[in-house]
């Protein structure tokens, strides 16, 4: 399972893995159902849960924070990706200061 789990951050921080797919993996790692992840680890409506998965639902920050959290994963606003991959500290200093 470690290594799973190491393969969803690593997937993540790259950019090859979307929020609903990471969802679908983080459940899969843990060998659940939708119905009990939702349930038992996210404490969310596994219709919600479905719907998110399947791309039809758009759950509230606060679900999506519930659904990421047993991971130890934030939701947050990233930058571009070519800002995050092609700037180095001090490029960043200058344009964000």
């Amino acid at each position: 399972m470690a290594k799973m789990k190491e393969e969803l951050y690593v997937s993540l921080s790259s950019g090859s893995l979307g929020i609903r797919e990471a969802t679908r993996k983080m459940r899969k790692i843990l060998g659940m159902t939708q119905k009990e992840y939702a349930k038992k680890i996210a404490d969310v409506s596994p219709r919600i849960l479905s719907e998110f998965e399947n791309g039809t639902g758009n759950p509230t920050l606060a679900t999506l924070e519930k659904i990421a959290s047993p991971f130890g994963l934030k939701v947050t606003f990233l930058p571009p990706e070519s800002w995050r991959t092609n700037l180095n500290k001090e490029d960043f200093q200058v344009r964000a200061g």
